[in-house]
Order: structure tokens, then sequence, then C-alpha cells
């Protein structure tokens, strides 16, 4: 999929209200989720120890940690959009988030976006789009929210 460009405020404009875009899927797999389990110190057993889950956890396997999906938006998004002129992009906030469906371990996911508020800051752009993160294999939804980025363009 190719990413949707964005040279100035006026072509946020255009998408004000609109679907943005669709991610590529990605898959999650053990490996990963044992990598956030480490940088985040979350070794709760339903995401690593897989024999465990085969016997006491309601999905037979170990499930992705929440956290992890939501921290794979950046990657996901800048498959969605390319903000060209750029001096710096900020996270500024996460709003109306619901956890909807645990992914399970090897499950694959997509981020789908639309535009859901901007304002012209003289210089710096802040947008809100509303985001689905989609698990491929069920086609329901893991995550969804809102979430506030603040673009800086260079002078």
């Amino acid at each position: 999929m190719n990413p949707v460009i964005i040279n100035c405020y006026e072509d946020f404009e255009q998408l004000l209200g609109k679907e943005i875009g669709v991610s590529d899927y990605l898959q999650i797999d053990q490996a990963r989720i044992n990598l956030f389990a480490d940088a985040t110190l979350d070794h709760q057993w339903i995401h690593v120890d897989e024999e465990r889950c085969k016997q006491e956890s309601p999905f037979k396997q170990t499930i992705v940690h929440g956290y992890l999906t939501l921290s794979l938006l950046p990657y996901l998004w800048g498959q969605i959009i390319q903000v060209n002129n750029l001096e710096r992009l900020v996270n500024y906030g996460m709003d109306d988030m619901k956890f909807g469906q645990p992914v399970l371990s090897g499950q694959s996911v997509r981020m789908s976006t639309s535009m859901k508020a901007l304002a012209n800051l003289r210089g710096a752009i802040r947008m809100s789009i509303r985001f689905k993160i989609e698990i491929k294999e069920t086609e329901k939804t893991a995550l969804e929210g809102t979430a506030t980025f603040v673009y800086f363009f260079k002078k």
C-alpha cells in the first residue's frame, strides 16, 4: 500500500472527516511478545508461559500484551501517511481507548484510520485520528480509540 502524502496544512484539510487509509498486516509472534515483556518487565504468564497457557488459559495459548498492540500504532501509522518537510512529530495524547478482543500469539493485526479533528497552530498542526487495530484471523477489533499528534514543519 502507498502512504497518503502530506506536504502542507491544506493536504491535511482534505482528509478531515474521511478515511485516511489502512496499513498492511503485521504478525505478532511469541518472540516479539517476549521482547516486549522484557522491555516492560511485564512477564505475566498469560503472555509468556506457553505451557501454562495450554493448560490454564481460556485461549489455550499466549496472548499479546494490550500495550504491545498499542505500541505498534506509530509503525502502522507510518505505513498509512507520509508527512514531508517535517521537523518533528509529537505524540500528544490518547483518548477513548478500548481493548475489544485479545490478540493471540501468531495472529496478524492492521490499523485503519480516519481523521477526526484538525487544528492549525501557526506552524504546527494538531491532528486527531480515530484508529482501529483489527485482527486478521478473526476480523474483530483488538483496540480502538483516538490518537492525537502534533506535526511541526520545517521553516
